[in-house]
């Protein structure tokens, strides 16, 4: 079930680019770039932000998913480190990242994040919104317990 898990996991998070990540004390809204063959999610951001801040020390930190629409709703626990690898930033160049930096991938505030991922809590769902009423309500019609789906911790790294 592990690899299942993990494989189900992996195929969702290619289809969803935004979470929470931790930087320092606060959680912040990201989006992650993922690049085929690479176990490692990216982000862009600013020079002395708190997250390009915690990337340079080093620092462990978590991200959260959660996306109804797909189904996926995890727990990530990881390493943040600071990149200056001009291939990957053009791997994960795109749209959103242009629209914060004027100066393209040339802006000198520009920085790139790796963010190593070592295990998750993954919850993966059928149905969504109304999947999960129809479970929940199939569940007091018949006494069993609803299936909301596959449940339990992956390793990444």
């Amino acid at each position: 079930m592990a690899d299942d898990l993990k494989t189900e996991f992996q195929d969702r998070l290619k289809k969803i680019n935004t979470g929470m990540l931790q930087a320092g004390d606060r959680f912040l809204p990201m989006s992650h770039s993922i690049i085929e063959g690479d176990p490692n999610l990216w982000f862009i951001t600013a020079k002395g932000t708190p997250m390009a801040d915690a990337a340079a020390q080093g620092a462990d930190a978590t991200y959260l998913v959660c996306s109804d629409g797909k189904g996926l709703y995890a727990d990530i626990t990881g390493t943040l480190t600071l990149s200056d690898d001009a291939a990957k930033l053009d791997e994960v160049w795109g749209v959103i990242a242009s629209s914060w930096f004027e100066d393209g991938k040339a802006d000198p505030d520009l920085q790139l994040v790796r963010y190593a991922p070592k295990s998750a809590e993954v919850w993966v769902t059928e149905g969504g919104a109304i999947g999960f009423l129809y479970q929940i309500a199939k569940a007091k019609i018949t006494d069993e317990k609803p299936d909301l789906g596959q449940h339990g911790t992956i390793t990444l790294a």
